[in-house]
């Protein structure tokens, strides 16, 4: 099982629609990351500074950030493009962060 930790920013003001979109997230969306190895996802936000962390547990190689292609993933960056920081191909900007202290 691997640790994947990275962060995005959110555009000011969009907490609670940041927020809406995850409570009601695509039963298709949640589906693909569980069969991509997914088992646990968490996201937190800095209000402060808008930075948004997120955090997988993922059995195997890759992790959500290895679905680009898929088309259930395209549509969800469509969907988000309008309240974060996004790619030319709407893809969320995400900056891998490197573990340096886990506690078992």
């Amino acid at each position: 099982m691997q640790r994947l930790a990275f962060k995005m920013k959110l555009n000011k003001g969009q907490r609670e629609a940041y927020k809406k979109r995850h409570d009601e997230l695509w039963p298709e969306l949640k589906a693909l990351l569980k069969t991509n190895g997914v088992s646990e996802y968490s996201i937190f936000l800095d209000e402060e500074t808008h930075t948004l962390f997120a955090f997988q547990k993922v059995s195997g190689e890759g992790g959500s950030q290895d679905l680009a292609n898929n088309p259930v993933v395209k549509k969800w960056w469509d969907f988000m493009a309008d309240i974060m920081k996004v790619n030319p191909d709407n893809s969320p900007i995400s900056i891998p962060l490197e573990e340096v202290f886990y506690l078992e």
